[in-house]
């Protein structure tokens, strides 16, 4: 099976293994930010940026993950790619020429005009408050990613990728022991760390990103259920690391 990760020159850096920003949490939602930080920790990206806005998702971040740095803004250093949304943060600025995977509320900037790569992760519901009907699950995600020129991740069973010239894959290795609250901002600090990682530049190449992000977070569903019933969302987080290795 090709690897879910790049392999980690023996040369390499914090910088040149890639940069992820992470946007995510808030008040009333704090732990999103702590499982989409989460996520990105695991995606292959040396260095994890997380945007420090509502105090109470920053400390909660700061004590789980001490190599986490907070940031005061978008522009502060840059990033290879952004996680934004998770959680219902406010959003002041949109990365410009960058890989951004928009999750949660962000998910309403997907038809701005961005030059870089656009990815989102609707369930079916996200889906249709974004004013798209899911009757067929493949074709409905081809529809949404033509319409928005954005790769979609339209999650559910059997997690539907499909880019805007046609492409479309259904990846089926997670189960239901994903539904349940959190698992969503895990996959989306994930797909952006792995962006971050491997640094796509098409479509049809941040596609395969996309796949291998689902792919990974539906094994270690998989594995968080062989060992407990029901699983929650840090069963999945801590079972990432094990996946990753395969």
């Amino acid at each position: 099976m090709e690897p879910l990760l790049p392999e980690v020159n023996i040369n390499a850096h914090k910088y040149s293994r890639g940069v992820v920003g992470v946007v995510a949490g808030s008040e009333k939602y704090p732990g999103a930010a702590v499982l989409c930080v989460g996520g990105a920790r695991r995606g292959g990206a040396g260095y994890v940026k997380y945007l420090s806005q509502a105090q109470f998702p920053t400390q909660l971040v700061l004590q789980a993950y001490p190599d986490v740095v907070p940031i005061a803004s978008i522009e502060e250093g840059g990033a290879d790619a952004w996680v934004l949304g998770s959680g219902s943060p406010e959003l002041s600025s949109f990365p410009v020429g960058k890989i951004v995977v928009l999750d949660g509320s962000a998910m309403t900037l997907a038809s701005t005009a961005h030059e870089g790569l656009t990815i989102i992760t609707p369930h079916e519901g996200e889906a249709e408050k974004l004013g798209f009907k899911i009757d067929d699950r493949e074709k409905s995600a081809l529809r949404m990613a033509a319409a928005l020129n954005v790769i979609v991740v339209l999650k559910g069973p059997g997690t539907v990728i499909a880019t805007p010239a046609g492409f479309s894959h259904i990846e089926k290795s997670g189960g239901n022991e994903l539904a349940t609250a959190g698992t969503g901002d895990i996959l989306a600090g994930l797909m952006g760390s792995m962006m971050a990682s491997w640094r796509p530049t098409t479509f049809e190449a941040a596609a395969k990103i996309a796949i291998k992000a689902v792919k990974a977070h539906g094994l270690a569903g998989k594995l968080a259920a062989t060992k407990f019933s029901p699983v929650v969302a840090t069963d999945v987080l801590a079972a990432l690391p094990k996946v990753l290795l395969k």
